[in-house]
């Protein structure tokens, strides 16, 4: 019986059927980890003198979940509009803006994320303006603040199409209040970001001062390829409109949602855009969302997109994230691309690879013990390390912040 965290700097997880995701599953496998690192994964690991022994026999060993669009701690569960930094609905253009500048990370649904076995999420911006801000990639518990939970601190810029845009704006009389004036937003915001960079260029080679725009040199950052562009988008028409733009200014472009994606699978696929889609646990409450069904996902993948799937939270609960993942497999989806879904592929879509997604060695200490297959309703996390130091079991709870 467990009594206690583990603390140990030096931890080896033995005996369990550990699933790298990013290699072959491993019967009676061992996850080193040193220093909050993962230092080996095989089924013949030595194992260094004083190391803290986690027996994990006859349970299944996978990396932590990586959540790639989330609202955690911006738009915190129980708190009321005292507890909504979503959206900055006061200029369409939001550049300027970082989400990291509003989490709070005592929302309950860090302590979500840690019982559903994620334990890494990109927290993003709303979709109430064209261009929503920064988003930041952090891990779900273990620090005293969001500077020290933060460990990609400009992953992309969040940007919205469709309905919420024209709905916020459009009920004000002001631009944009179509998909036309939409369009028009981000495209002056990418010619301005254009002339700020050759005009910024064209300074330091003079030598002379230059005023900076901080909005302005997070677009320059998009079109250099540093952030990737987040595009919410659900409804078919919308997702052309994202590659029309991301084509025209030559960004790095990822579809965010994609519930009507299946439409246009094919072009998608040709021109290799990821898709993070969902939620799925939703209604369908807006007539953007008409198209949206569980087995579309199945359908995006079947035609070569590669996907990624997210909960939105807090529209879904995020210790949701597998179910969903589940309820996809049911509908079609490969399990073993579902399980890449939840871990690989949203690392790797969002530039996170080299931290998160897999159990492979120099990749960060982040393992969820779970009672059986995840994809399994009845299975559980037992336990969860971030950075090699177990913040979560299913006998004790969360550990409390130092």
């Amino acid at each position: 019986m467990q009594t206690s965290f583990v603390t140990s700097s030096t931890v080896a997880i033995t005996g369990g059927y550990v699933v790298p995701i990013d290699g072959d599953p491993i019967e009676s496998g061992t996850v080193l980890i040193v220093d909050g690192v993962i230092r080996a994964v095989g089924a013949d690991v030595d194992i260094p003198e004083g190391a803290e022994i986690v027996d994990a026999a006859g349970s299944w060993v996978l990396p932590g979940f990586v959540e790639p669009h989330a609202h955690l701690g911006v738009h915190e569960e129980a708190e009321g509009p005292a507890g909504d930094d979503t959206n900055e609905m006061t200029n369409p253009n939001g550049a300027a803006l970082r989400a990291i500048d509003a989490i709070n990370i005592d929302d309950l649904g860090f302590r979500d994320a840690l019982v559903g076995g994620v334990t890494a999420a990109v927290i993003k911006p709303g979709s109430g303006n064209p261009i929503g801000g920064q988003s930041v990639a952090i891990k779900t518990w273990g620090a005293r603040t969001v500077d020290e939970q933060a460990f990609r601190t400009a992953v992309s810029v969040k940007s919205a199409l469709g309905e919420n845009p024209k709905r916020v704006y459009g009920e004000r009389k002001q631009t944009p209040a179509t998909r036309l004036g939409v369009a028009k937003v981000i495209r002056e915001a990418f010619v301005a970001a254009q002339n700020y960079a050759a005009e910024r260029a064209r300074a330091a080679t003079d030598g002379k001062p230059f005023a900076r725009d901080l909005g302005l040199e997070t677009l320059v950052a998009v079109l250099d390829g540093e952030l990737i562009w987040d595009q919410h988008t659900h409804r078919h028409d919308d997702i052309a409109t994202a590659i029309r733009l991301a084509e025209e200014f030559g960004y790095r472009l990822v579809v965010n949602h994609g519930t009507d994606g299946a439409r246009i699978a094919g072009v998608l696929a040709e021109k290799d855009i990821p898709v993070i889609f969902g939620p799925m646990l939703t209604s369908r409450s807006k007539v953007e969302l008409r198209t949206r069904d569980i087995a579309n996902l199945a359908r995006l993948a079947e035609a070569g997109v590669r996907i990624a799937i997210t909960t939105d939270h807090p529209v879904v609960p995020i210790n949701f994230l597998v179910h969903q993942a589940s309820l996809a497999v049911k509908e079609g989806l490969d399990r073993d691309l579902a399980l890449q879904a939840l871990t690989t592929n949203p690392a790797q879509f969002l530039g996170l690879d080299d931290r998160v997604g897999a159990l492979r060695e120099g990749l960060d200490g982040d393992v969820v013990i779970w009672s059986g297959d995840p994809l399994d309703v009845f299975s559980r996390a037992q336990r969860v390390f971030i950075n090699g130091r177990e913040e979560y079991s299913l006998e004790l709870g969360v550990r409390e912040r130092d």
